[in-house]
C-alpha cells in the first residue's frame, strides 16, 4: 500500500470516528443567510446538483473522503475538479452519493456529466480550518456571476446567502471551474499555497522590458463564494493593420517566469515582466506609430484569455478615450533620467479576438492610464486603472528596466 493510500485511509478513519453520530438537521441561520424553503426539486441543473451533494453529505464516509481529497489537493485553495472527484478511486464518491440519495448511479453521473466543468472547495480560509468533516456544512453555488448564492444543508433545507459576507457555518462551493486542472500547479504557486519551500536558487538579472512592481485594487471583483481573485495583466495592441485590438502578452498565475504573477488580495508588490524589450521593439517595427495598452482583468474562466462581452469592452474604452483625449496607452521612451513608460495615444479600441463565453465572463478591472493623464496620484504608483464610466478600480507601478 502506497504512502498516499495509507495517509488517505488514516484520514478517513480519523474523521469517521468523530462523525458517525451525526444526524441531518436544519442549521440555525445567522445574519448572512436566510432560510428559503422549496416545495419542489430545483429546476436549475446546477442547483439540483448542489442539493444532491448536500444531501449525500449526510454520509460520514463521504464527508471524510471529500475532506481527505480537499486536503490532499495541491491546487490553489485546495480545489478539486468535481467530475473527476466523482469517478476517482473506482467511482467511490459517485456510488456513495447515489446510495445516500437513493438515486441510480447512472442518474447521478448523467447530471454531473451534463453540467459544465465544476470545481468543489472551501473558498473561505477560516472554513478550511474549521471544517473537520462533520455534518455542520453547507453546499452552495451561484447560478450566474454576481447572483445571490443558493445553499443547502445536509437535511435538504435551502438558504440564500449574503453575496458580501460568508456565514459562520463552513460553506463548500460547487462552482464553474476557474482552475487549470490539466497540469500540476507551478512550483512558484506551491511555495505559498501547497506547503513546503525551496532552497536557495540563482535568480538571473531581469531581462530588459516593461515591468510591474506594485498593484492595488479597490475590490476583489470576485464574490467570496468564488474564493480568492485571479488578477491578470494583459498587454493589448493593434491587430495587424486594423482598428482592432489583440492580446500580445499576459501576466498571470498560470504563466511561466518572467510572466508569473499571482495576486490573491487587494495589494501586491514584487516584480513581474509584462512585455519584453524585444517584444516592444518588434511591435513598434510592425505597427509604426501605434502604442500598447496595459489592461487588467479578474479571470473567471480560462487563464490568460479575456472572455467578456465585446460591446461592453469597446464602449468602456471609448468612454475612457474620450475623457483623456485618447491617452490610454503607453510607450517606452528614453529620457535624461533613463528609460520610462509614458502615457501615449491609442488608436485601436475594438477587441477582435475575444474568446467565447463558455463558462463565465471575466471581470474587466480596467485600462491603465498614466497618473499625469488621469490627474490622480497615489503613493508608490504611477498608473491608474480605470474601469467602466471612468471609475478608478486601482493603481499600479509600471517601469522600464
Amino acid at each position: 500500500m502506497s504512502r498516499k493510500t495509507l495517509w488517505l485511509h488514516a484520514a478517513l478513519v480519523s474523521v469517521i470516528a468523530g462523525a458517525c453520530s451525526d444526524r441531518p438537521a436544519a442549521l440555525a441561520p445567522d445574519e448572512s443567510m436566510t432560510a428559503a424553503p422549496i416545495t419542489a426539486a430545483p429546476a436549475e441543473p446546477r442547483e439540483a446538483l448542489t442539493r444532491t451533494l448536500a444531501l449525500a453529505l449526510r454520509s460520514p464516509v463521504l464527508r471524510a473522503y471529500l475532506r481527505a481529497k480537499l486536503q490532499a489537493s495541491r491546487f490553489r485553495e485546495h480545489k478539486v475538479q468535481f467530475q473527476r472527484f466523482l469517478y476517482a478511486d473506482g467511482q467511490h464518491a459517485l456510488l456513495r452519493i447515489a446510495a445516500a440519495t437513493t438515486r441510480p448511479p447512472g442518474a447521478v453521473a448523467g447530471a454531473a456529466d451534463a453540467a459544465i466543468p465544476l470545481e468543489v472547495y472551501l473558498p473561505v480560509p477560516a472554513h478550511r480550518v474549521a471544517w473537520q468533516g462533520d455534518g455542520r456544512i453547507l453546499v452552495a453555488t451561484e447560478l450566474r456571476d454576481g447572483d445571490t448564492p443558493v445553499a443547502y444543508d445536509t437535511a435538504g433545507n435551502r438558504y440564500l446567502l449574503s453575496p458580501e459576507t460568508p456565514p459562520a457555518i463552513p460553506v463548500l462551493a460547487l462552482v464553474p471551474v476557474e482552475t487549470d486542472f490539466s497540469s500540476p500547479p507551478s512550483a512558484m504557486m506551491c511555495l505559498s499555497e501547497c506547503g513546503g519551500g525551496g532552497g536557495g536558487t540563482y535568480e538571473p538579472p531581469p531581462a530588459p522590458g516593461l515591468y510591474m512592481a506594485q498593484a492595488h485594487f479597490t475590490q476583489t471583483f470576485e464574490s467570496w463564494l468564488k474564493g480568492s481573485p485571479e488578477f491578470e495583466v494583459h498587454v493589448l495592441g493593434q491587430k495587424g493593420q486594423t482598428d482592432s485590438l489583440t492580446d500580445y502578452q499576459c501576466a498571470g498565475e498560470r504563466q511561466a517566469s518572467p510572466y508569473f504573477f499571482d495576486q490573491n488580495s487587494l495589494d501586491w508588490s514584487g516584480s513581474v515582466q509584462l512585455f519584453s524589450q524585444a517584444q516592444l521593439n518588434d511591435y513598434h517595427t510592425k505597427h509604426p506609430g501605434q502604442n500598447v495598452r496595459v489592461y487588467v482583468v479578474e479571470d473567471d474562466d480560462t487563464a490568460c484569455q479575456i472572455k467578456t462581452d465585446g460591446l461592453q469592452f469597446s464602449e468602456a474604452l471609448a468612454i475612457l478615450d474620450s475623457l483623456v483625449n485618447g491617452l490610454t496607452a503607453g510607450k517606452d521612451t528614453v529620457t535624461v533620467g533613463g528609460k520610462r513608460f509614458r502615457g501615449a495615444t491609442a488608436a485601436a479600441r475594438f477587441f477582435g479576438t475575444l474568446a467565447s463565453l463558455i463558462n463565465t465572463s471575466d471581470e474587466l478591472v480596467g485600462n491603465a492610464v498614466a497618473d499625469s493623464v488621469a490627474g490622480e496620484f497615489h503613493a508608490g504608483a504611477n498608473w491608474i486603472v480605470k474601469g467602466a464610466s471612468n471609475v478608478t478600480n486601482g493603481w499600479i507601478k509600471l517601469e522600464m528596466r
